[in-house]
């Protein structure tokens, strides 16, 4: 907010009548927030927030259990609407509290009007955000690295050129569309040409041995696991690799890679691979095996693999806008995955599961859920 526009000022009723899933007001201290916007994102699930609304969350910020991080203190800000008007009757506030407390939320609001974006302070953040960003950040040097891991809840454009930025941007449902046909058409050839018999390990010496038909679903699996490790690796050495701050082009893929998600953590449309950029991993997988094992051997494990690849995609963009039940692997994973964002940028590579986190001493520490 500019210095020279005086906060609005509001009165502890009306914060407290603001607490419905349309519109969800918040205290801190004194500062009110409209975090409508962020009730899907939250990982601790829109429950834990709307009963809380209309109330002051500063012994949640600051816990127990969990004490928020300064990215987390600083991305609340982007929800900030005003000040609170101490002098306001607090009888009536008690009075729609405790009406609140005995009532159904049947308010039928219209959605707050506020963005759900955040408010760049375009005179003086690092770059311009009236422009494309792709040339611009390899210019950070090395304040980089910090500038990129402080996330905003804002849509980035990355592209001048209207077919360049269309290409960077997917729906979800893309990713199942496009891949699914070919995992289903892939299994079936799998399976009928393993039933044939023609298919064995070590062919060429005296100790070869059939791959069966029954057999398929245990490769199809071991394909899955080898996705999950190659997952691992992607995310940690390459999305996560520190350009040299005097390289302007390394500083320019890393954002392009993954860099862009790290700054705009909820940005809808880039939560999941555009299948032009994906088919290069794919086909680098499918080269590698075919390479290693006999074909149908081979193919059997890329089946698995990508099939694992695009429920990677599907859970790494339900971990952003899902709202899964309390006390459940996606729950926890959910949890996980936020921290990484915004707490743990180098740990926590694990996405769809976290069990090559632990071998390779990367696992986020308990104690700080």
């Amino acid at each position: 907010m500019s210095p020279l526009v005086s906060p609005r000022v509001f009165s502890e009723m009306e914060v407290a009548r603001h607490c419905t899933k349309y519109s969800c007001w918040v205290l801190l201290g004194t500062k009110v927030y409209d975090v409508t916007g962020f009730l899907r994102m939250h990982p601790g699930g829109e429950a834990l927030i709307l009963h809380r609304s209309g109330s002051d969350i500063s012994l949640e910020m600051e816990g127990p259990p969990h004490r928020h991080s300064e990215n987390a203190r600083r991305w609340m800000e982007q929800y900030y609407i005003g000040e609170l008007d101490t002098d306001s009757n607090a009888d009536e506030t008690q009075t729609v509290r405790e009406r609140r407390k005995t009532q159904e939320h049947t308010v039928d609001e219209e959605p707050s009007p506020l963005s759900k974006c955040s408010q760049v302070d375009l005179d003086t953040d690092l770059v311009d955000w009236r422009k494309p960003l792709a040339w611009q950040v390899g210019h950070l040097g090395e304040k980089y690295d910090t500038w990129v891991h402080q996330p905003v809840d804002r849509p980035i454009r990355l592209f001048g050129n209207e077919f360049l930025e269309a290409s960077t941007k997917t729906s979800w449902y893309m990713v199942p569309a496009v891949w699914m046909p070919l995992v289903f058409y892939l299994s079936w050839y799998c399976y009928t040409t393993l039933a044939l018999g023609t298919t064995r390990l070590f062919a060429s010496t005296d100790y070869s041995v059939l791959v069966h038909k029954y057999s398929f679903p245990l490769i199809f699996i071991m394909g899955m696991v080898m996705w999950t490790f190659i997952e691992y690796c992607i995310h940690r050495f390459v999305f996560h690799m520190r350009p040299p701050a005097h390289n302007y082009y390394l500083i320019t893929i890393h954002f392009l890679l993954h860099g862009q998600h790290h700054k705009s953590p909820y940005d809808g449309s880039r939560l999941v691979f555009p299948p032009g950029l994906a088919s290069v991993v794919v086909g680098s997988f499918y080269l590698l095996l075919t390479k290693a094992f006999p074909e149908t051997l081979a193919v059997s494990l890329f089946v698995g693999g990508l099939f694992g690849y695009v429920v990677y995609d599907m859970i790494h963009y339900y971990l952003h806008y899902g709202s899964p039940q309390r006390n459940t692997y996606l729950y926890s994973l959910k949890a996980y995955h936020v921290k990484h964002h915004f707490e743990h940028q180098r740990a926590g590579f694990g996405i769809s599961t976290t069990l090559w986190d632990h071998p390779f001493n990367t696992v986020i520490p308990e104690q700080t859920f």
